[in-house]
């Protein structure tokens, strides 16, 4: 095929059992482009990676380009890398029309001919570079600024997709499809034994909660893993904290008494006035002070000193003074703990979990319990392919959870 346009590229690791090559190879076809295999060495042992080197085809330049854009993220790299080709954003909030755009697994950038890893993975970002300092990082489109080196196109990048691991891992049982029709008890002691992990290493699990955790009872047993030091973070919306306060005030959530389960006269004020309440005080910390908030999720957020973010919406009642109305802020407050996390719990909540989802690198170990399957596809269409499902009630699963955690 000598009058197409071709580049050889190589790639390193697991390339068999991990499903990379074939990824590659079908990403190509599906693309209708072309490929030869040049060299493929096969480690001889299971912990012994593996190396290959393909010459990919195209139609034209243009054609071939979409073809290597394309495989880059599976960690294919040209065999003669070039730099990568930087260039200065001339609008605030504004990427140059070819920008990189970033996935949530580990990437490095060739800069003056030497790699250097991009900090803080996180998916559909940019990649701003600092030459004077020699590194390189994550950019949201909202954060960049004129004059920012940003990085275009997808020479002189390399990422580094997640493998399979050489040795038995939590969550290896669970890699089918999502499913209610699994061993609710060992995902429970999975889960509870990835929060130790985490823990033990001195990083943060987040949890991203929705007020279902609240109308279906868990929130005591929630802030049982958070007085345990298993929650570092929580993730929530007006709604969360606004039921949560209600059902310590007056015994209900959504009007409903949380005991029997019945609706209680004029209980539907009753969220509207423990807004009220709460405003009255100042804050949500200011009215645990005052006493006024005796007990709940708040009350063990504040009383603990575990950070929270709540993210307002153009939905909310009040809202409450800790909410941040701001979208932009919110997002990178969670932002800051999201990039420093271990694991992340997903209960219940559908939009904060996709967003939640889309600022977590693909390291982070990541369980979203809902009763509603979809939840856990929809992750997964929008990128958090980490995303392990657990079909299920989440008040059964936290306590559950936070049994196996104390016991």
């Amino acid at each position: 095929m000598p009058d197409k346009p071709y580049e050889d590229v190589q790639i390193e690791g697991h390339l068999i059992d991990s499903l990379m090559m074939p990824h590659i190879m079908d990403q190509i076809m599906d693309l209708d482009g072309e490929f030869e295999m040049l060299t493929f060495e096969v480690g001889r042992m299971k912990d012994d990676p593996s190396h290959a080197v393909m010459r990919i085809f195209g139609r034209d330049a243009a054609h071939l380009d979409e073809l290597l854009t394309a495989i880059t993220e599976f960690g294919v790299v040209a065999v003669k890398p070039q730099d990568a080709v930087l260039e200065a954003a001339d609008m605030d909030g504004v990427f140059p029309d070819r920008f990189y755009s970033t996935t949530n697994l580990s990437t490095f950038g060739r800069v003056a001919g030497d790699w250097i890893r991009v900090e803080h993975p996180e998916m559909d970002c940019g990649i701003r570079v600092h030459l004077e300092a020699g590194t390189a990082e994550t950019v949201a489109m909202n954060d960049v600024r004129v004059g920012d080196l940003l990085v275009t196109g997808h020479k002189g990048i390399r990422v580094l997709p997640l493998e399979r691991p050489r040795e038995s891992q939590p969550f290896e049982f669970m890699a089918s499809a999502v499913s209610s029709e699994k061993p609710k008890a060992q995902i429970v002691h999975e889960v509870a034994h990835i929060l130790r992990q985490v823990k033990d290493q001195g990083r943060l699990t987040i949890a991203v909660v929705g007020p279902a955790v609240v109308h279906t009872g868990a929130a005591p047993s929630l802030a049982r893993l958070i007085e345990a030091g298993y929650i570092g973070a929580v993730f929530g919306g007006n709604a969360v904290a606004t039921h949560d306060i209600e059902a310590n005030l007056y015994g209900t959530s959504l009007g409903i008494n949380l005991k029997s389960g019945t609706p209680v006269p004029g209980g539907h004020e009753h969220h509207l006035r423990a807004i009220n309440t709460v405003r009255r005080a100042g804050s949500i910390k200011a009215a645990v002070e005052q006493g006024v908030l005796t007990g709940g999720l708040m009350y063990t957020l504040v009383k603990t000193g575990t950070p929270f973010v709540l993210a307002g919406s153009i939905r909310d009642d009040g809202p409450l003074p800790e909410v941040t109305t701001d979208v932009m802020r919110a997002q990178r407050e969670m932002r800051d703990y999201a990039q420093r996390a271990g694991a992340c719990l997903m209960l219940s909540t559908m939009l904060h979990s996709i967003a939640v989802g889309n600022m977590l690198p693909a390291s982070v170990r990541t369980v979203c319990a809902d009763i509603n399957p979809a939840v856990v596809t929809k992750l997964a269409d929008r990128g958090s392919f980490q995303a392990i499902g657990i079909v299920t009630d989440v008040g059964l699963f936290v306590e559950q959870l936070a049994d196996e955690l104390e016991a």
